[in-house]
């Protein structure tokens, strides 16, 4: 539902359905709970209720901040990763542009095929949460056919022929690490955790009763908004490469690796 939801609406429309849905579910329930127990208006449990509040979220902003950070760090780690491999193998492309003409075009042939599943294939099952290593293992193999056929002869040749074998090694190790960090979401005791602890927070907020109707629902619903707004960032960033606030695939489309697409714009005369 979630990546549904990151995939099919935009982040405003996002934030209107969750925040606003969590706001009029708050205020909503405290106006039932003030006519069900009108005595709650008087704040007789006020001193009892306020107490834990404070206490309940202290522990929950703790909790809600490590899970912000960890999957904030998380979506920067992801951009690394495919710059990197971006990168890798965009210099396995520069370091083999000396190799004879047959050689070098098997090689360009290979790195355009990985690039283009990478993008074309692999990216779409990564924003839908069905990452898959076989969808460009027979790429991976073909580029390394492809530089294993080659013998180098030259001192020069075999240095710029190791940079190659050693970045299209490290070219495979970001893939890995790529894929496995599309297939990772937050665990579900953290999710238990982070989505019922707002549960109990908002719940606790219908208890601090005030006699100023208004003032109570303001004081409900700015809570319930704090929360909705925190909640929206962690399904946001738990996904990053799901909905607006993703990691692109441009790194593989920039630099030496743009040959391998069409340029855009008008078509010079």
């Amino acid at each position: 539902m979630g990546l549904w939801l990151l995939n099919n609406t935009s982040t405003f429309t996002l934030t209107v359905l969750m925040v606003g849905a969590i706001v009029f579910v708050a205020v909503a329930g405290s106006v039932l709970a003030r006519r069900r127990f009108p005595r709650l208006a008087e704040g007789e449990h006020n001193e009892m209720v306020g107490v834990v509040l404070g206490v309940f979220g202290a522990i929950y902003g703790i909790i809600l901040a490590f899970v912000v950070v960890t999957l904030w760090t998380q979506l920067d780690h992801a951009q690394t990763v495919v710059s990197q491999e971006a990168t890798d193998i965009a210099l396995v492309v520069r370091d083999t542009r000396n190799l004879p003409p047959a050689e070098r075009e098997r090689i360009d042939k290979a790195v355009s095929e990985y690039v283009h599943a990478v993008v074309e294939v692999q990216w779409p099952r990564m924003r839908e949460g069905r990452p898959s290593f076989a969808v460009t293992a027979e790429q991976v193999e073909e580029m390394y056919d492809a530089l294993q056929a080659y013998n180098p002869s030259t001192p020069r040749d075999q240095a710029f022929y190791g940079e190659a074998v050693t970045r299209l090694s490290d070219t495979a190790a970001m893939r890995r690490e790529r894929i496995d960090i599309a297939t990772n979401e937050l665990p579900i005791l953290l999710k238990v955790l982070v989505y019922g602890g707002a549960l109990v927070i908002i719940l606790l907020t219908f208890l601090y009763g005030l006699r100023n109707l208004k003032i109570q629902l303001l004081f409900v619903a700015s809570v319930a908004g704090l929360i909705g707004f925190s909640l929206l960032l962690v399904l946001v960033l738990d996904r990053p490469f799901a909905g607006e606030l993703t990691v692109s695939p441009e790194p593989y489309k920039e630099g030496a690796l743009s040959q391998f697409w069409p340029r855009s714009g008008p078509t010079p005369p």
